[in-house]
Formats: structure tokens, C-alpha cells, sequence
């Protein structure tokens, strides 16, 4: 079984920059964006209409140009599709809105194998590089091991609780969502409100006392970004395909109207 090159990346203290990809369904998007110097992909299926079989193909893709993937399940109440996602190839899992220690532990149990937990098995798929020959207790071995495992924090609730959280053994990434963590504090949107940057200060404090790695969405925000890297954060999620085409775009057709005269 291959290895798991966000998992590899981030046990070597690396800070990993990465983007969202919500809309573009075709396989080479994974290597535009390896091209342009990203390490990681967020692959979302929370506030996407990407089919099982898009995921899929978006995981292949990754590992052929070279670029780590993470994936994010569409809801905390969907564990029961945790296994054909891991089965079709994802390495990597992030589950949005968790909010409790049971919540946590059944993340684990439907991702992990024995003795951490109790995914299905069917071992000669595409997480396993369809190794039919190999021994099962290899597999479940490999799989254990390979298998990245991160929760979203994005309420009070959740932030106050991060310890009790991120504790529970198979949990590898704390990754923070400040646009709903804001919501929940009352201040939708104040991504910069000192309030939220305390909370959120706090729970990247409590990631490195339990050697997990935390994880926060800055969107194009350079200076959010430098300073949560300076507080110890180590995957940053900078932008989308949406965001970067219409940026870019905006940026060309406002230049270009300008020549020819457009208000």
C-alpha cells in the first residue's frame, strides 16, 4: 500500500499550502494546481454535487500528479458512506461540524480496522492497490497506519471541547473552519474578530500539546495566513477554483474594460 504523502509531509513539521476544489470535475485539475506549486487538494463534497465516481477520480489524479488530497465527507451523519470512499481510494478524511467525544469515536470505528476500529473489509480495492496477494493483516496494517484521519472545529461548542476531541486516538488533524466558527459566536463573517482569533488561538495551542496537526481556510487572505503559520498552523487552506478563476478573471476583465471604455 502506498504511502500517504499528506500524512508523510506533515509528520516532517512541513506547512503545506492547499486549495479547494468544489466545481471543476475534470482529473486535470489535480495537475494545474501541482503545476502551480500547491501541496495539497480539498476535495469537497459538503457543498459540492461531486459524485462518488468524481471523488474517485480526483484521488487517481492527485497521486499521478504528485499532489496530496484530502477529502471532506458531505456530513457527520453520513458515516456510513466512509467506507466506499475509503474503498475507492482516499487516503485522507475530513468530517465537518463535529461537535462531540461520540462523534468522534464513531469516525474512527467506521475508518480504522481492527483493533482501532471496525471498517468494513474488503481488501482488494483501490486503497489496497488492488494487491490481491497480499495478506490481509498486512492490509489492515497498512491501512491503519496510511489512513488520515481530521475533524472540523467550527462552533463554540466545539472549540470549548477540543481537548476531550482531539484525545481520542486515530484523530490526526484538527481543522478549523473560522467562517462557521464566527456564525457561532454571533459574528458571522468577522473572521478577524479578536474574539474569534482567541478561540481559535487557543484550540492550535491544544492541537500541539496532543501532537495534532491543525489546519484553518484563509481564503485569500496573505496576512491571515502568515500569521496563523506563525502560531503553529500546518495546512492552510488558501483558496478555491472558484476563488482563484474569479479573481484572476475579475482582475483581466476589469483591466481589459478599461481599455474599451466599460464602466
Amino acid at each position: 500500500m502506498r504511502k500517504n504523502k499528506l500524512k508523510e509531509r506533515l509528520k516532517k513539521g512541513e506547512v503545506m499550502l492547499g486549495a479547494l476544489i468544489a466545481e471543476c470535475r475534470s482529473p486535470n485539475i489535480a495537475q494545474l494546481f501541482a503545476t502551480a506549486g500547491f501541496d495539497w487538494l480539498f476535495i469537497d463534497s459538503e457543498h459540492s454535487s461531486f459524485s462518488i465516481e468524481t471523488i474517485a477520480s480526483l484521488v487517481v489524479s492527485c497521486r499521478a500528479a504528485d499532489i496530496a488530497s484530502i477529502f471532506r465527507v458531505p456530513g457527520k451523519e453520513c458515516l456510513y458512506w466512509v467506507t466506499r470512499y475509503l474503498d475507492s481510494g482516499v487516503q485522507s478524511l475530513l468530517v465537518p461540524h463535529v461537535e462531540t467525544k461520540q462523534e468522534v469515536i464513531k469516525i474512527i470505528e467506521a475508518a480504522k480496522y481492527y483493533p482501532l476500529g471496525k471498517r468494513g473489509m474488503a481488501l482488494e480495492l483501490a486503497h489496497s492497490d488492488f494487491q490481491v496477494f497480499k495478506k490481509a493483516s498486512e492490509i489492515v496494517r497498512d491501512a491503519n497506519q496510511e489512513t488520515f484521519i481530521g475533524i472540523q472545529i467550527e462552533s463554540v461548542e466545539a472549540a470549548e471541547k477540543i481537548d476531550e476531541l482531539i484525545s481520542i486516538e486515530g484523530v490526526d488533524l484538527a481543522f478549523i473552519g473560522p467562517w462557521d466558527l464566527s456564525q457561532s459566536l454571533g459574528i458571522p463573517g468577522e473572521v478577524k474578530n479578536p474574539k474569534l482569533t482567541e478561540i481559535i488561538r487557543k484550540a492550535v495551542k491544544a492541537c500541539q500539546n496532543y501532537d495534532v496537526v491543525s489546519g484553518i481556510a484563509v481564503g485569500n487572505d496573505i496576512d491571515m495566513a502568515k500569521m496563523w503559520i506563525e502560531e503553529g498552523v500546518k495546512m492552510i487552506l488558501v483558496s478555491s477554483d472558484v476563488g482563484l478563476i474569479l479573481e484572476a478573471g475579475t482582475m483581466y476583465t476589469k483591466k481589459l474594460g478599461k481599455l474599451l471604455g466599460r464602466k
